[in-house]
């Protein structure tokens, strides 16, 4: 039995759910997204979504919190946003924006410059004495985790001094270096 799938997701004022035949959509103040789905089945009842499955085949149990799970992130995306920061460790580690191309110094013999898409709002903060952080925020989470993932790719932290691109907030695994 699941339980994440058998729980109800509500929706918010100023966000409105249309399903359509193997489709959902969900539109907020925010922006617009869509989801194909299968082997479920999804009712609209008093301003709360359900998510049910036909059979307990191994298929749509799968399924089952799966689609459960992504409507509940495009109504939170639509409604609220989602943002990731990440935090440049390592000196001389830069970042900066012009509108959606970010320029990345890495320490690499060349800048790092990606184009975003539009809809990835990103932000740098630069501050004396800290490292430079990278904001980005979007209505849709799997762009933003998708972003976040290849900005890091550039320059993974590594486990000896823990320079690199990391996540704000994120643990890592450090090793003890040359014992003499």
């Amino acid at each position: 039995m699941s339980r994440i799938g058998n729980n109800p997701v509500t929706i918010p004022e100023g966000v409105t759910v249309d399903i359509k035949e193997g489709t959902i959509t969900v539109k907020g103040k925010l922006g617009e997204l869509t989801q194909e789905y299968s082997a479920v089945e999804i009712k609209i009842e008093d301003a709360q979504v359900f998510v049910t499955r036909p059979s307990d085949a191994k298929e749509h149990k799968a399924k089952h919190g799966l689609y459960r799970s992504l409507i509940k992130n495009m109504i939170e995306g639509v409604s609220k946003g989602w943002t990731k920061q990440l935090e440049l460790v390592g000196v001389g580690y830069r970042a900066s924006n012009q509108g959606q191309k970010l320029d990345l110094a890495l320490g690499f013999s060349h800048n790092i410059v990606i184009d975003l898409a539009p809809e990835v709002q990103i932000e740098t903060i630069s501050e004396k004495g800290k490292n430079p952080i990278i904001k980005l925020t979007s209505f849709d989470k799997q762009l933003v985790g998708q972003v976040a993932a290849k900005i890091r790719s550039f320059r993974k932290p590594e486990p000896y001094k823990g320079k690199g691109v990391k996540f704000v907030g994120e643990q890592l695994r450090r090793k003890a270096g040359k014992s003499a």
